[in-house]
Order: structure tokens, then sequence, then C-alpha cells
């Protein structure tokens, strides 16, 4: 075990806080603010001691914002900072690789939210810089964290619904539909690595193989139904390079068949429902769009005689995090349960939450799936 993973394993191990710098936690509805930030206060053992943003003046007004001491214009002050033992990456993709390099450089730990690299090249080589370093890492894979998801793994286990036959999931992206705000235009680009395939589709399939096993013979086809998308300040149409159909098929381990699809926008109807079928019963989660990883989700299940799904309430043994509410507080449910869960990896020489390594896995798993023709 190296120094820094003793240094964090020791911090977790005697309940002392584990110092975290985030970077890009601004100060005007950031990702890292309607997520990480509450997620942080939620979870004892952790303590945000500093942060850093694009400039200087903007790190200072986010700390007065968010009663942060320590505010960097740059990410090499905030790594150097001693008082950071985990540095946490919460920008747009394409920023993602030069940042957790930083990081790593200085020996420090990294949770870098996902897609971990703008594309399979970039997450393969953080990954091979995470495993240099012997660090731990941690990729913000986080629907497998969900409480929702970890109940349903455990009912799948115990033979809730017998031997599984198949699985199906539907899902809005939100997203890549008819109309875009003036701050996401990023992500009809596909340059960027920020898109249906690689944001949504890849949190549920993450999540799925986390309760079902990783699919095998995966298959995966993109289409292009619209080419642009209006912006919503300005009423100006804004092109579209990122695919807004996504079709998956899979076999799981034992043979059941997987089959997906993801569409942009929102749909009238269904915008997230995951079944799961099998031999003795059924398993059904909905969500309000089509990620998991920061919607509210909510569980149903028959078998037997019952003629539909009821209500299933996940135990309280399952929701790590009771000061979160998973629907007030949605965007830092899931992130929230996997900062508690990468604790106790930490404490226990455990592996629940997804590495660098896995990071870089899932990259591969989605990249080699998509069809050429």
């Amino acid at each position: 075990m190296s120094t820094s993973e003793s240094l964090l394993a020791e911090l977790a191990r005697s309940e002392r806080a584990i110092g975290v710098g985030i970077i890009g936690l601004g100060a005007h509805g950031s990702w890292a603010e309607r997520s990480h930030l509450p997620a942080l206060r939620a979870v004892p053992g952790y303590e945000l001691r500093a942060l850093s943003t694009s400039s200087k003046q903007s790190a200072e007004r986010s700390g007065q914002k968010h009663g942060v001491s320590r505010t960097f214009g740059t990410a090499a002050e905030l790594v150097a900072c001693d008082e950071v033992d985990l540095v946490v990456v919460a920008v747009k993709v394409p920023h993602h690789r030069e940042l957790v390099q930083t990081a790593l450089s200085a020996g420090k730990s990294v949770l870098c939210e996902w897609p971990l690299g703008n594309g399979l090249a970039e997450a393969e080589d953080m990954a091979q810089r995470a495993r240099s370093r012997a660090v731990p890492t941690v990729v913000g894979l986080q629907a497998r964290s969900h409480p929702a998801l970890a109940y349903a793994r455990a009912l799948v286990a115990d033979g809730y619904v017998g031997e599984v036959l198949s699985t199906t999931v539907v899902g809005s992206g939100g997203a890549w539909g008819a109309t875009v705000g003036p701050g996401d235009h990023y992500v009809l680009d596909a340059a960027n690595g920020a898109t249906l395939l690689t944001i949504p589709f890849s949190h549920t399939l993450d999540g799925l193989a986390s309760v079902l096993g990783e699919p095998e013979e995966l298959r995966i086809q993109l289409a292009s139904r619209r080419t642009s998308a209006v912006d919503t300040e300005s009423g100006q149409p804004v092109p579209m390079t990122a695919a807004d159909q996504v079709v998956s098929s899979g076999r799981l381990p034992g043979g059941a068949v997987a089959t997906f699809h993801y569409r942009g926008g929102m749909s009238r109807g269904t915008n997230f429902r995951w079944e799961i079928n099998g031999t003795e019963g059924d398993l059904v989660l909905t969500a309000p769009i089509g990620h998991p990883q920061l919607s509210p989700v909510t569980l149903g299940g028959g078998r037997g005689t019952s003629t539909g799904p009821a209500p299933l309430t996940v135990p309280e043994s399952y929701v790590r995090v009771p000061q979160l509410d998973p629907r007030a507080d949605a965007p830092a449910y899931a992130v929230a349960h996997a900062y508690r869960q990468f604790l106790d990896d930490l404490r226990e020489g455990t592996s629940g939450v997804p590495d660098f390594a896995h990071g870089a896995a899932r990259h591969r798993s989605i990249e080699s799936a998509i069809a050429t023709a």
C-alpha cells in the first residue's frame, strides 16, 4: 500500500475527516454545487477544505457563498494544499484528463466525474497513471450506489424473480432533444464526449451491470434523428452532432436477454422504466428522467399470483445517508451513498465503488460495442 493510500485509509479508519478539495465548485448552480457539496455535508468522515474554479475572483465568490476559506484560481494550487487529501474533479469532460494528471502528479487521491475521459484513450491513460501512483481513485458512476439499485441487486441475488429471463430499459436523456439551454450547448457536440451515449445510457448500463452482471455480446447502434436544437434563450438553432437515439442489446451471464432504448429530450409517456423479468417474478424501477444516478428511483415488484407490480420499500439498512431525501436531494443522493461506500472501502479493504480501472473498462465496453455498419 502506498504512502498516500495508507494516509487516506488511516484517516478513514481513525474516523478523522478526509480533507476534500473540489475543482469546479462554482457559485451559480454547477453540478458540484448541486451534488457533491450537499453529499459531502451529509456524510460524516469528510470535510470540504478547499475549492478552485476558473479564476481567483470566481473562486473567492464561491468560497464566500459556500463557507470554504481556502480558494484557488488554479487546480495546481489546490492540489498543492496540504489540507487536501482527496481531489474531486467536477468540470466538463474535455478538462478531466489534464486536471486528473495534475492531482495524481501531486500524489493525491482523485474522484473524477463520469465520463472519466473524452474517449477510451484518455480513460486508459488516467487509469494507468493512477496505477503507477498506487493511490485510491473513484470514478463517478454513482447509479450502482443508489439504495434502490442496491436493494434490487439483493432481491435478484436472493431469488425474488427466480431465474432472470430478460431485462428492458427505456429512458429519456432530457438533453439532446428539441431545445437546449444556453449553458448546455457543449453536450450537443459529439467531440466533447458528453453525449446521450456516454452520460445517461452509460450510467444506466453500469447500474444494470451491478444488479444483473456485465452484459455479454453487447451491440450498440446510434442514430441522429435531430441535427439541431433550439436555444431556449435566443431562439436560434444550435448544431447537434451527438446522436439523439441509442439502441442496444446483449446477453447477461446465464443467457438472459438485455435491451436498451435511450432517446434525446423528454417523452410525454415513459421517461425511465427498467424491467427485470424472471421465472418467478418481476421487478420494475422507474424515475422521472432517464438518469438513475441523479433521479429519485421507485422500485416495485410482483411474484407468484400477483398480477402487477406493488411498491417495494427499500429497507433502512440500505439507506446509508438518511440526512438526504431521495426526492428533494435527488442530484446528491446517489453521490452521497458513493462517498459513504468509499469510506467503507478504505476502512475494510473492499471495492464497492468503481475506480479508474473500472471507468476505463466501462469506456472500453461501450466503444467496442458500437456498430460500425
